[in-house]
């Protein structure tokens, strides 16, 4: 189990975000669904957590 790599989050992660101007991060849900809506941000969900991203 990976954990969010936001701050202060002890959620699961779910997606890996690839950023164009940052580094990919590992993110929960919660937080991957407000960061994917920027442009050029690509969501790819971990293997394990398909059914909790779509």
């Amino acid at each position: 189990m990976t954990t969010c790599e936001e701050t202060d989050c002890e959620n699961e992660a779910a997606v890996e975000l690839h950023v164009p101007w940052a580094d990919n991060v590992l993110l929960c849900t919660a937080h991957a669904r407000v960061l994917a809506q920027k442009d050029g941000v690509v969501a790819e969900p971990l293997d394990d957590a398909v059914d909790d991203w779509s």
